[in-house]
């Protein structure tokens, strides 16, 4: 065993090791309230507003705290600048709070937390964790999908516009997912060691989520299928730093008729949340729950009652990908 996380010790609102999974002292203060102990949440980037993937994502993991009597809590996760339009964030947070779905606590913002992930990465470092690296993109594309490792065998340690990988292991991590069921990854041979400060000195999303997801105190975490290959590394750096592993739940990702997932990048248009109440009802069917015709146009706080008290998270469908004109 190494010793406790130097991170934990610094935090300004540590989650107690002693303590299983306690909310974070923000939401205690803000709530007021007992709870089972079940903590989720919902983390969007805010690169532009809530399309209907993401807002499938949010009800979904909303649909999963509520029903075990748990908290959501809510986080953005800004850390990249230039990709970030002025106001996305608080249109965000207006779509949320049109369609009902009301976090608990504070939000978090991970651009204000960078001190927290350099503590994180500084720690690693001193117990030589990680290493530089400075190979450019096409030196990456050229060894295909799995990083060789060949910085962490430098003699000379990269000195100008480097990233910083984290080394890995031979041991596969494996963890039975709520929604998709059991699955393994031999992170050092599937995929290598990974970066978790990029060249621009930007932190990586990988070492950020692990450390908002102990500082709030997450137990479970319901998101979209695309960040299942991301889930075993998270794992991985959750044990290196001695934190709590997290349950992991992943929800079949909204496709186009070209097969691409609706995104931002593919110009998904934002979700209709004039028309909460039928968008609601479209995100509890495509979630498997057979929410009944007579709802469709209630109010969004009924649906939203309904879809807590009949919530079967193992009838979400076991796949990667749903299209979004599928009949429902």
């Amino acid at each position: 065993m190494h010793p406790p996380s130097l991170l934990q010790a610094t935090m300004s609102n540590p989650t107690n090791p002693a303590a299983a999974k306690s909310v974070s002292a923000n939401a205690n203060a803000t709530i007021g309230k007992s709870h089972s102990g079940y903590i989720g949440r919902f983390a969007p980037s805010p690169t532009g507003p809530l399309h209907f993937g993401s807002v499938l994502a949010a009800v979904a993991s909303y649909m999963d705290a509520k029903a075990n009597n748990g908290l959501w809590l809510l986080r953005m996760e800004d850390l990249d600048p230039p990709r970030e339009p002025a106001g996305a964030a608080d249109q965000i947070l207006q779509q949320l709070t049109q369609l009902g779905l009301h976090w608990d606590g504070e939000v978090l913002y991970q651009s204000q937390r960078l001190k927290n992930y350099a503590e994180a990465l500084k720690e690693l470092q001193d117990r030589q964790l990680c290493y530089r690296c400075d190979c450019s993109r096409s030196q990456i594309r050229n060894m295909g999908s799995v990083y060789d490792g060949r910085c962490r065998q430098r003699l000379t340690p990269a000195s100008h516009e480097f990233a910083v990988r984290v080394k890995t292991d031979a041991k596969a991590i494996e963890f039975l997912d709520l929604i998709q069921g059991a699955h393994q990854h031999a992170i050092y041979t599937e995929t290598g060691d990974f970066v978790i400060r990029r060249k621009d000195k930007l932190f990586a999303y990988q070492l950020a989520v692990v450390v908002d997801d102990e500082y709030q105190g997450i137990t479970h975490v319901i998101r979209g299928f695309d960040l299942l290959d991301s889930t075993p590394r998270q794992i991985y750096l959750q044990q290196l730093l001695d934190y709590s592993t997290v349950v992991y739940g992943h929800i079949p990702i909204v496709i186009n008729a070209l097969g691409d997932k609706i995104s931002k990048q593919t110009f998904a248009p934002a979700a209709d949340i004039q028309n909460s109440s039928r968008l609601l009802h479209q995100c509890l069917n495509f979630l498997g729950q057979a929410a009944p015709g007579a709802l469709l146009n209630a109010e969004p706080q009924s649906l939203l009652a309904w879809g807590i008290e009949h919530w079967d998270i193992h009838a979400v469908p076991k796949l990667a990908t749903i299209r979004q004109d599928a009949p429902k």
